[in-house]
């Protein structure tokens, strides 16, 4: 039996608005299908209080931070409220060490006691905590009495303002709760090292959502006009992730292709000879947008450099691509890929496969659309959460009749 009709806390590092729909936020809309869910958005701290004072951001949570009987957003789904916390302070500029810990204890203990208040006036009992990603507070579960306490893990941590604290951070979440739901194979065997309650479950997509793009009526995104065909796209952050070196090599060599990158871009990443002629940055669009910018797009690529993460990496626009039936091209960063996409995907190991992949590519068939199709088909969030829920469902079970034993 599948878990239903339970409240589930889940304390996200992503907020509920981000540009890109996020793992964590996708997770909750589903579970909130059939469960009482509260998302806990990503607790702003006194410097996020100032920067963002004038973006829609804050002013769609101001009225939620002071008060803790009008501190959640009642979300489009009946099921699921968005909780706002006070702002904390702004603690990672602090070294690691006994004051950081200190501090961070402050932190938690603000946060939790909004929670405390939200839980008592809508007389949430006997709650699952889902730290969803939040590794920034280890210990905070242990300030709100749940029922069960799962961590679920879906990035290695890499980038340096998240392991200056996180490294130790994480280790201590988790070490410290009863489940540990990991996005790939390398996480879930990395953190079974510190807590043998750990289990791998893959990203999917809203193959409702991206197979919009088949919509003959369905016009091509705007953000797409003037851009000469065919179009190579890409669709989510442009980061650390992004193989530049290989993007400029498949810039040089394949100039008569439009290679176009949709999505927030880190110009910390981006060097200064990348302007080129058949380069387009167009920045992020909403996600609603998505199936009309697949649409436009002849291929759909995952260009990520294979490093020593890499294989901890399970992407979500993976399977969107392929419920969009546009044909992917991909380097090969994590070869636990090729078990859920079967040959429908071409995989690379250097420029020269991804150009020759590019070619083959553009020669698509409408027999080959109908293969990813059905592999997308088998990747959906609908499979995904019901896997979800039933390691939910074992383990709550578990931890009722036998406790911490």
């Amino acid at each position: 039996m599948s878990l239903k009709g339970q409240n589930i806390i889940i304390f996200s590092q992503m907020q509920f608005d981000n540009h890109l729909e996020s793992t964590n936020y996708i997770m909750a809309k589903h579970l909130a299908q059939d469960n009482y869910v509260y998302y806990v958005d990503r607790p702003y701290t006194w410097r996020d209080y100032i920067q963002f004072r004038k973006t829609p951001g804050f002013r769609a949570r101001k009225p939620y931070f002071f008060s803790s009987k009008n501190s959640f957003i009642q979300t489009e789904i009946p099921n699921l409220k968005i909780i706002i916390t006070p702002p904390v302070p702004s603690i990672n500029i602090l070294p690691e060490g006994i004051l950081y810990r200190l501090a961070l204890k402050i932190n938690e203990l603000i946060v939790a006691k909004r929670l405390n208040k939200v839980i008592e006036h809508l007389n949430i009992s006997n709650f699952i905590y889902i730290n969803s990603y939040n590794f920034s507070y280890p210990t905070l579960h242990k300030l709100l009495n749940p029922v069960l306490t799962v961590y679920h893990c879906v990035d290695p941590i890499i980038e340096y303002y998240q392991t200056k604290h996180g490294l130790i951070s994480e280790d201590i979440l988790v070490k410290n709760v009863d489940l540990v739901i990991c996005t790939s194979k390398e996480l879930r065997n990395q953190k079974a090292l510190l807590n043998k309650n750990a289990f791998f479950i893959p990203n999917a997509a809203n193959i409702s959502h991206s197979q919009k793009a088949l919509d003959p009526i369905l016009p091509v995104a705007d953000i797409l006009s003037g851009i000469k065909k065919p179009i190579i796209g890409y669709f989510g952050n442009i980061e650390r992730r992004i193989d530049y070196d290989l993007v400029k090599k498949l810039l040089e060599t394949n100039r008569d292709k439009s290679f176009v990158f949709i999505g927030p871009v880190d110009y910390y990443y981006i060097k200064e000879d990348s302007a080129h002629p058949n380069l387009y940055l167009k920045g992020p669009v909403p996600y609603g947008e998505m199936p009309a910018v697949l649409k436009g797009f002849d291929v759909a690529i995952i260009p990520f450099k294979k490093d020593e993460v890499s294989s901890h990496i399970f992407p979500l626009k993976l399977f969107e691509y392929l419920g969009s039936g546009r044909p992917v091209v991909s380097t090969d960063f994590n070869p636990d890929l090729k078990d859920f996409t079967s040959d429908t995907v071409f995989y690379c190991k250097n420029a020269k496969e991804f150009s020759e992949a590019l070619e083959a590519a553009l020669k698509d068939t409408p027999l080959l659309q109908q293969k990813r199709l059905a592999i997308a088909a088998d990747n959906t969030w609908e499979h995904r959460i019901m896997e979800i829920k039933e390691l939910l469902k074992i383990n709550l079970d578990k931890k009722l009749k036998y406790g911490d034993n």
